[in-house]
């Protein structure tokens, strides 16, 4: 039997060209995504500002945050895992990360791999069986022998079983049950040479 999660818990993700953001709670589930190449680290807080407000529910009503730590846009990993930092100190309450490779497999029959347009030609990719996750790496092409799904997964690729906020929401419910490391950006590779024109925000050890 799967232990009951800890609810409500504030899910966010600014991995991608996107904001988007899921308040998961006993009476159901308040969903937003915005897409946005740019002003995640100003919209950000309004919009959970704006899905406790749907939801009848305040900060301090929180019982855990969730994160998405990529991998993904730099800038974009950097603002949603500092701002969760943040909060979870600030509430006292705690922060989970959980991948964007493996949101994307939640709910999806096992076994299933990920696969992600990581552009340069790359590809994020990830397998995920009943016996848990295998390694997250990058390739620059790949031979799938499960199902698959992901952005760059082919024309047979399952649709996700649920919205990527939702599924960080429900993942990191039921890890804030145990003791987990502070959400980190998970990364595959190093960011692009050009630094960004407004910097990220600092993630401290």
């Amino acid at each position: 039997m799967r232990p009951d999660p800890l609810l409500p818990i504030l899910a966010f993700d600014t991995s991608a060209a996107h904001c988007a953001a899921a308040l998961l709670w006993d009476r159901g589930l308040i969903l937003r995504d915005e897409a946005m190449a740019k002003g995640q680290a100003e919209r950000l807080v309004p919009m959970l500002e704006e899905v406790l407000a749907e939801g009848g529910i305040g900060w301090r009503d929180l019982r855990a945050i969730a994160v998405g730590t990529g991998p993904g846009n730099f800038t974009g990993v950097r603002i949603a895992v500092a701002a969760a930092r943040g909060l979870a100190l600030g509430l006292g309450i705690p922060a989970v990360g959980v991948t964007r490779l493996e949101a994307l497999a939640h709910g999806l029959p096992r076994p299933v791999t990920v696969v992600e347009d990581a552009r340069r030609g790359e590809l994020y990719v990830q397998t995920f069986t009943a016996d848990g996750a295998g390694p997250a790496h990058l390739a620059e092409r790949v031979v799938v022998a499960t199902a698959a799904t992901g952005s760059a997964a082919g024309d047979a690729a399952l649709p996700p079983a649920v919205p990527l906020a939702e599924a960080i929401a429900r993942i990191g419910a039921v890890r804030a049950l145990t003791p987990q490391p502070r959400p980190a950006p998970f990364y595959l590779r190093g960011a692009d040479a050009a630094p960004p024109s407004d910097p990220p925000p600092v993630i401290l050890p």
